[in-house]
């Protein structure tokens, strides 16, 4: 009997513990009040020696002290513009790289390859610097058109402000889109970096991604692609003024849980009315908004578009949980759209649908 009793007693600590390993990592979920999300996220996501089962080439890169670059437009940095700092990290890159952006506006189109993980673009929140581009798909194509494209892995942006300054699509100028910033590499994280544009300002293409603090700005399809990834706390401004609806996600899912997009505790505003929160540019996509404040009038009564696919009805995920304001009322949503249960929106509300635990980090902070 006392054999049994041990047994049973050992067996239930050893469920607790594990119990308690899995809550304080991805399993967590995102507390109902916005309040709570700072203290959420800090126990959640703690630096790299005190994290455990981070990826090893993560953990290795953080090893001693990131190498500090620094860009300053006047010429008194290690490099001028940022595209010179970019190329000079090596490709193959092992080890965190800071590149310090000093204050002001840096007009240049810039690219990480994909060859140069583990960079960091940093700017002083006291002096929030912008990067700014012109180009537009008519030129480059539209993902290519971006002002900054990231194809790299373990790639990290903090207080910086990125922008297309291509003028606002008018219907008539064919390749008038004009993406800010594409994300095409995978385990990213973004803090306090506003986006800028007209339509498709934000190209979230592929891999796991975290958008937190953000400001995202746009009119139509403006932030778009095949990325997985949970936006906390961001603000999404629609802009009007422009021709036809509209419409902040296009998400391009194609098969059945692969890719999304999580919008948790963040707040819809904009001149925009009855604007689209998202619709089916590919016929699977996939969009969830929680806890989300939805201002009146911005967001339109039906919610989402199948853009007259109705063979896409069935396999589109367009769900809302919880969220608040005028613009939140479901009862004249599209018959498509799902009012989420408490399960079935728990696999978006945590971090393990980025699978954060094996890459995420603080926000990074430096004295500049």
């Amino acid at each position: 009997m006392a054999k049994d009793y041990l047994a049973t007693t050992l067996l239930q600590f050893i469920i607790i513990s594990v119990a308690v390993v899995v809550k304080a990592d991805d399993a967590s979920p995102i507390p109902a009040s916005k309040g709570e999300l700072e203290g959420w996220f800090r126990q959640n996501v703690k630096p790299v020696a005190e994290s455990k089962g981070l990826d090893p080439a993560l953990v290795a890169a953080e090893s001693g002290p990131a190498k500090v670059i620094k860009v300053m437009g006047d010429g008194s940095g290690d490099f001028k513009t940022l595209q010179e700092a970019v190329n000079s990290v090596p490709n193959g890159n092992t080890k965190r790289v800071m590149i310090v952006l000093g204050g002001g506006e840096y007009k240049e189109k810039v690219k990480i390859e994909r060859s140069k993980p583990f960079i960091t673009l940093y700017g002083s929140p006291k002096a929030v610097p912008t990067l700014t581009y012109d180009g537009t798909a008519a030129k480059y194509g539209t993902v290519d058109s971006a002002t900054l494209i990231v194809e790299s892995d373990y790639f990290v942006a903090a207080n910086i402000i990125i922008k297309n300054s291509a003028p606002k699509p008018d219907g008539v100028r064919k390749g008038a889109q004009a993406v800010a910033f594409r994300a095409s590499g995978n385990k990213a994280a973004f803090y306090n970096v506003r986006m800028l544009g007209f339509q498709d300002t934000l190209c979230d293409d592929r891999g796991f991604h975290l958008f937190k603090d953000c400001y995202i700005e746009g009119t139509v399809d403006f932030i778009f692609g095949s990325g997985t990834s949970l936006y906390l706390n961001t603000e999404l401004n629609v802009l009007g003024d422009h021709t036809g609806s509209s419409v902040i996600t296009a998400q391009a899912r194609e098969k059945p849980d692969d890719t999304g997009y999580s919008f948790v505790h963040c707040k819809i505003v904009g001149t925009a009315k009855d604007s689209i929160l998202g619709r089916a540019w590919q016929c699977s996509p996939r969009v969830v908004f929680a806890y989300t404040d939805m201002a009146a009038g911005v967001v339109s009564p039906l919610g989402w578009y199948d853009k007259g696919k109705t063979e896409c009805d069935k396999t589109v995920f367009f769900g809302e949980y919880k969220n608040t304001g005028g613009g939140a009322a479901t009862e004249g949503r599209v018959k498509y759209f799902k009012k989420l249960t408490d399960d079935q929106a728990k696999p978006f509300l945590n971090l393990g649908y980025i699978q954060g635990s094996k890459w995420l980090l603080p926000p990074p902070t430096l004295q500049v």
